[in-house]
């Protein structure tokens, strides 16, 4: 007796094609939900780190203790934990580091789009690709050994561990990210003004300056948040390099604290006084100083020449 083996026929190409979205759709959904988790998540820890300094803020609060530390003393032998010049030390070192790395981010990305020669460029933006990997305390390492006694020896009436020497080493730090955010948003735009830029008779250098900059305002802006935010909150070149002296600077020769180096200092020999309450007060201010400036700065960048326009 013969068995007949029913033969399944081969789908349809509708029928397969209907599989296949099927299939996208719900890898697409997949994607989706992991996306929303990881945006619950991160939402959730910045709300947890802010909830976690509040919390342990709100003593200081309660027990009259917020205009000690609001004052420009830091003597804690004394009695004194006056943080307000860490937040000076902190602002000036963030500031003056953006003064130098940024213009100078800005010309690295110019040299590399037109204004430099072609056999230049992938040497320089490689070059800067590898200052991407280098650890902060490379940098700190290096400063220390080079230039510290530099500055000292420039400069007889500094001990070399200066504002100066820390906004030198923290803008070479910050450099790379200036760089790779503001070279990817010019490689954008040049992708889509080239052949037109190229159509007008426009130089390189025309063309960089006004066409690619205008379009390129918003990773302009990208770049200055990014790179002010890290320089505010680095911790090991300000502790290596800038000092530590609790002070208000009046020259870019004097010894500085910064708000990071102050909290690493106070938690690694302090744990229960008055002073260790300073730190969570310290972080606070570091949240929402840095909060502020990027909500500034989008809100500036929204109003820029290709941002997104509010009604």
């Amino acid at each position: 007796m013969s068995i007949q083996r029913e033969i399944p026929l081969a789908p349809t190409a509708e029928a397969a094609l209907e599989t296949h979205w099927r299939r996208l759709n719900r890898r697409q959904g997949r994607v989706q939900k992991l996306l929303l988790l990881a945006t619950l998540i991160s939402c959730g820890s910045v709300v947890a780190i802010l909830g976690f300094l509040t919390y342990f803020t709100v003593p200081i609060l309660t027990e009259g203790h917020l205009a000690a530390i609001f004052s420009w003393a830091w003597r804690p032998f004394h009695g004194k934990f006056g943080i307000l010049p860490m937040v000076v030390g902190s602002l000036c070192l963030a500031a003056s580091a953006m003064a130098v790395a940024y213009p100078l981010g800005l010309g690295v990305c110019g040299f590399a789009h037109g204004l430099g020669p072609r056999w230049l460029r992938s040497p320089l933006l490689g070059l800067i690709n590898f200052m991407t990997s280098i650890p902060t305390v490379v940098y700190g390492f290096v400063s220390v050994i080079f230039l510290v006694p530099l500055v000292r020896t420039t400069f007889p009436a500094s001990t070399g561990y200066s504002w100066l020497t820390a906004t030198l080493t923290l803008s070479l730090m910050i450099l790379p990210t200036i760089v790779l955010l503001i070279q990817a948003q010019l490689q954008q735009v040049d992708a889509k003004v080239r052949l037109a830029s190229a159509a007008l008779g426009f130089s390189p250098a025309q063309t960089l300056l006004w066409v690619m900059r205008p379009l390129a305002a918003r990773g302009l802006w990208a770049a200055a948040v990014l790179g002010f935010s890290r320089a505010l909150g680095d911790t090991l070149i300000a502790l290596m390099v800038a000092g530590n002296a609790p002070q208000v600077p009046h020259s870019m020769l004097d010894s500085i604290r910064t708000l990071t180096a102050h909290i690493a200092l106070v938690v690694a020999t302090d744990s229960t006084s008055r002073a260790y309450q300073s730190i969570f007060v310290s972080g606070l201010i570091l949240f929402a100083v840095t909060a502020a400036v990027n909500l500034t700065l989008r809100r500036l960048q929204s109003r820029a020449p290709g941002g997104r326009r509010h009604e």
